[in-house]
């Protein structure tokens, strides 16, 4: 990139003390006794960048301090400047959000007016009775809390608009529907926004509701909902209406915990001060609700409007489906930090494909024959119904053809996957599914990966007379039908506004950004098809696959005042601009819109006399050299790479090995297994519980070997401090699997915007070295602690053939020396026994 005028690139060395003549003005807000370098460096240039409505790309790895120095910087500019309103803080990692938190509870300790924050987690996290397993098997958290809140607004709701029962009488009636004693004190609540918003619910209802529940606890004489180390006013079965509230003969479910929410007005009984230094988490909110009686999800949606720092993850910025939760304060007035930023890309991608479910697909046509059935009931309803889609200028007929569309859609796509399926797997026809169908997802594509063609969906619709002008108006019929059976008295859950939006985009969106596919996803669910068997094994879904999001990344940055993106492998730092947007938002033809975007690039700060930098040189350790990953392949590349392998897990101390992918991993354990005296344990693709088990086991046992997938779980984002890691070796380069064809559709795509010369470079080798960087890093997480990084293969060698090496850091490719197999045992001796 040459845009000097908007980009400035500066890499440092940290330094671990810094002296000053005059005490700057973010000092007041940083949390400790003094900054290295690196930070007095990454919050100036921060706050200055953000100041200009701009964008800070910074790489720093472990020790820089990059959270607090973004924190710093963050509360600056909320303190200090009237340009921003709140921050937002994105990071995909569990761990790191923690970090945020615990970093700005340390700023607050010092200031006397601390800067309100608070995490976000999801809702099934918080739903009392989605965590106590209090809901039937067969239903999800989400869609069980989804139905619980729709009943209970219907119970709640005015229904004379007119008479407004949530007065000021009433609101303080709902005041004390909890217990005084167990409530909060009246500062640390949180006011609702009966005030600001026309008030559609009546607070006394409400307030019936909760004490229905909490005497019907009184009366069962049971144990009550317990969660969360709280008790809750509540038994742990949702309660039934009270007879006076029923339009018929039966009292539905609702959910006391909402209904409480609706007797605060809309408010939170939980306030900062109960935060931990202001600061609330899951860990303090969350019990706090359930003990209040308030919906904790609710509760966290109100504490957000009111923070100053938000810690959330990708999802709150970047998914339609979640984003609903924070657009309230997302705007041009709030500062977003993206951390773990060389994710972004991978996983905004997914965030911003789209999708249709056969399962959704068959709702949409459903919600269109609900009202065409009303209508053809009767002349008179079908007047009724005429007219009230006159409202959104649409006709009956176009009902009709979109109910009609959807049906042959559904005959198509069941079709189209019958004869993939027979002609892919040749034992399908059987009928005997377990043994014929691969339990994983499957993709079949609609058209060449590697063109812009037509997809096979599209060439049918055409073909049978469905045209653009036609999928142009599905997203509004689907509107007028949701509005006309609302207007009915018709309560159902319709998708078919969103249904159609979905077949909109498929017709206008090119094939190059969009890659057209149809997924099956596997399922447990019976059901039974004799025509299409397929239906008991998989999950259809039609996908538009977004290859290359740096257009819609680009405008979501816009959409905001300024930030900061990080992370210890954002190297180099001038491809991830060009791939996430900001180069874009920086070079904008209209120079009153053009942003501007600041560089940083920091060095590893701890003593280098504590570390040992190897590469390794084999030979190249790619498909082709290696072969199948089998106990029977003692081919040349497969037995000098064992023999590598062997004497780093020989060495002293803990060794993390990672491979390209788990099947590699796996052959190297067993040959590891069966060579070596010390434990070696195998990290293979399974549930967040048996990885958290494997890594406990590997930190508290002796010295052992952890055997992964350079592309797993445990090679970025946990903490390997202390002795928990002495060795991390990466061997060969982890691509991911290039004939697949969402890979190849990516580097299509790539290759369209970025040219030729860059397609593989830009979507596969700098994702995947920067995956090596992150396993390599896992090794030095402190300044006093001494480990070895090492990379094996000829891949890493500078000047040879497809080398790598360019991708890394100036630091990197200064420190990593050149090493031959034989020398590793008498080098790795020679440094552990220097300690």
């Amino acid at each position: 990139m040459d845009n000097t005028e908007s980009i400035n690139v500066i890499t440092l060395e940290n330094h671990y003390t810094v002296s000053t003549d005059q005490t700057p003005e973010w000092a007041t807000y940083f949390g400790f006794t003094s900054p290295y370098d690196n930070q007095v460096d990454a919050i100036e240039t921060a706050i200055e960048t953000a100041k200009r409505g701009g964008y800070l790309a910074m790489e720093g790895p472990c020790g820089t301090g990059k959270t607090m120095a973004a924190l710093t910087a963050a509360a600056v500019l909320l303190r200090e400047t009237d340009a921003f309103e709140n921050v937002f803080v994105a990071t995909p990692v569990k761990q790191q959000r923690q970090q945020f938190i615990d970093d700005l509870r340390t700023i607050n300790r010092g200031l006397d007016e601390p800067i309100s924050g608070v995490g976000l987690v999801g809702k099934a996290d918080l739903c009392p009775y989605g965590r106590e397993g209090c809901f039937p098997d067969d239903t999800s958290v989400q869609s069980r809390c989804e139905d619980l809140r729709d009943t209970t607004a219907d119970l709640v709701r005015d229904d004379d608009s007119n008479s407004h029962h949530g007065s000021a009488a009433a609101s303080s009636e709902a005041a004390a529907v909890t217990d005084p004693a167990d409530d909060p004190e009246p500062a640390a609540r949180i006011e609702g926004t009966a005030h600001e918003v026309e008030q559609w619910w009546d607070t006394e209802r409400a307030r019936q509701l909760v004490e229905t529940a909490r005497r019907d606890l009184t009366a069962s004489e049971k144990p009550p909902l317990s969660t969360a180390g709280a008790i809750s006013p509540y038994g742990r079965a949702q309660p039934s209406a009270p007879e006076s509230f029923a339009e018929s003969d039966s009292t539905p479910l609702y959910c006391p915990f909402e209904a409480d929410w609706y007797a605060r007005d809309t408010g939170s009984p939980v306030g900062f001060q109960q935060g931990t230094d202001h600061v609330l988490s899951t860990d303090e909110f969350l019990p706090a609700a359930i003990e209040a009686g308030t919906c904790p999800h609710r509760v966290m949606s109100v504490l957000l409007e009111h923070a100053e720092v938000v810690v959330g993850n990708y999802n709150h910025i970047f998914d339609s489906k979640t984003r609903h939760l924070t657009a309230p304060i997302l705007d041009a007035r709030t500062l977003v930090i993206i951390d773990e930023a060389h994710r972004l890309e991978e996983r905004v991608r997914d965030l911003l494909s789209d999708s249709v479910g056969r399962s959704t697909l068959t709702q949409a046509k459903q919600d269109l024959d609900t009202l065409l059935e009303r209508a053809r009931a009767h002349p008179d309803n079908k007047d009724l119904v005429e007219s009230k889609l006159a409202d959104h200028d649409v006709p009956f007929e176009a009902v009709e053809r979109a109910s009609q569309f959807y049906g042959e859609a559904l005959e198509w796509l069941d079709t189209y996957v019958e004869g993939e399926l027979c002609e892919r797997f040749e034992r399908y026809p059987t009928g005997f599914l377990d043994e014929a169908l691969p339990d994983e997802l499957v993709e079949l594509e609609l058209h060449d990966p590697q063109s812009d063609d037509r997809d096979g969906f599209t060439e049918w619709a055409e073909s049978v007379g469905y045209t653009g002008e036609f999928f142009r108006t599905l997203g509004a019929v689907g509107g007028a039908v949701e509005d006309t059976l609302s207007q009915l008295g018709v309560n159902r859950e319709c998708v078919c506004t969103a249904t159609g939006v979905r077949f909109s985009q498929w017709w206008q969106r090119d094939h190059t950004a969009f890659f057209r596919e149809i997924t099956l996803e596997p399922t447990d669910a019976e059901r039974r098809h004799p025509e299409y068997p397929w239906h008991n094994a998989y999950n259809a879904s039609l996908v538009m696959y977004n290859c290359i999001p740096s257009e819609q990344l680009s405008e979501a940055f816009d959409e905001f005042g300024g930030g900061i993106l990080m992370s210890a492998t954002l190297e180099p730092i001038d491809v991830f601009e060009t791939v996430t947007g900001l180069e874009s938002l920086s070079t904008d033809s209209d120079e009153t819109a053009s942003r501007h975007v600041e560089r940083r690039s920091y060095e590893l700060g701890f003593p280098e006399a504590n570390r040992e930098s190897w590469l390794v040189d084999v030979m190249a350790f790619t498909a082709r050299n290696r072969g199948v990953p089998t106990a029977d392949n003692h081919n040349e590349t497969r037995e000098r790479y064992a023999y590598v392998a062997r004497e780093i897990a020989r060495s002293y101390g803990n060794i993390l090995l990672s491979y390209p992918n788990y099947a590699e991993a796996e052959w190297a354990a067993e040959r590891l297994a069966a060579e070596i005296e010390k434990p070696v344990l195998l990290d293979q693709s399974s549930s967040h519980e048996q990885t958290q088990r494997l890594k406990e086991q590997f930190f508290s046992g002796d010295h052992a070997v952890l055997v992964t997938s350079t592309r797993g779980t445990l090679t970025e984002g946990v903490d390997y401090d202390g002795e928990k890691l002495h060795t991390a070796a990466v061997f060969g380069v982890p691509l991911v699997n290039i004939g697949s064809p969402r890979v190849q559709a990516v580097r299509y795509a790539y290759r369209e915007r970025f040219g030729e010369q860059n397609e593989f470079t830009y979507a596969l080798t700098v994702p995947a070295v920067r995956q090596v960087r992150q396993a390599i890093g896992r090794v030095l997480r402190g300044p006093d602690e001494r480990g070895v990084r090492i990379l094996v293969g000829d891949r890493y060698i500078p000047g040879r053939p497809r080398s790598v090496v360019p991708f890394f850091s100036a630091q990197e490719r200064a420190e990593f020396r050149r090493l031959t197999p034989e020398f590793l045992d008498s080098q790795l001796s020679a440094f552990w026994d220097s300690r």
